[in-house]
């Protein structure tokens, strides 16, 4: 399995964005969590900020847009130049074809779907979607404690992917304790915010986290 680490700079310093991209350079991309105050009660940034990213990043955008309307907003963030967006499946009206505008735009398409969301539905067409987050916490704020009840339906996903280049992620309370539960369940892309932009060394912390989710570490 590949192991993929996205630290969510979400959970860094919001005056220094490259800088603290600067201190991941392992990292396989920046997971950039949009929120709108509507379809979760935060807000964080939007298009401008993430244009500004992809401008200042070394390392690929992994946006997650936690926004109400996905179909109309989704396929800019494309255009600005992420490597991979997500939307949500509960706020989206078209999911296949909001998948299929991303993909147009030149992105990678992701869904995520909320904790109290089955999977069946777009399981049934998963050949429309690069990537599928399952979430382990609530959306909308970091820090949250991981729900492990959630590793029923990554396992159920990942017997779903049977295969297929689809990456299965998973995002909220992610850390040394939990990564290598999501990672037996069959997650191989992992969201990690404290636990790696809280640590002194956070690039360290991302070698520990690969390390632990491949099974190389103890837990």
């Amino acid at each position: 399995m590949v192991v993929r680490i996205e630290p969510s700079i979400l959970s860094a310093d919001f005056s220094a964005f490259a800088a603290a991209i600067a201190r991941i350079p392992s990292a396989d991309a920046v997971h950039c969590d949009v929120m709108d105050n509507h379809f979760v009660p935060n807000l964080t940034f939007g298009l401008p900020m993430v244009q500004r990213l992809a401008q200042v990043s070394a390392l690929p955008l992994d946006v997650h847009l936690m926004i109400d309307d996905p179909d109309r907003w989704a396929p800019g963030y494309a255009e600005a130049g992420a490597q991979t967006v997500t939307f949500h499946a509960e706020a989206a009206r078209e999911p296949i074809a909001t998948a299929r505008s991303i993909r147009q735009a030149g992105a990678r398409a992701g869904i995520a779907l909320k904790p109290g969301t089955g999977a069946a539905p777009y399981l049934a067409a998963i050949e429309e979607f690069d990537q599928i987050l399952v979430m382990t916490v609530e959306p909308g704020f970091g820090g949250q404690q991981f729900m492990r009840e959630m590793m029923v339906k990554v396992a159920e996903v990942r017997r779903a992917v049977a295969g297929r280049d689809v990456w299965i992620q998973v995002d909220g309370g992610i850390g040394e304790s939990t990564i290598r539960i999501a990672a037996e369940a069959g997650a191989d892309v992992f969201v990690a915010g404290s636990a790696v932009f809280g640590a002194d060394d956070p690039d360290a912390a991302i070698t520990a986290l690969r390390a632990l989710a491949a099974g190389t570490a103890p837990s």
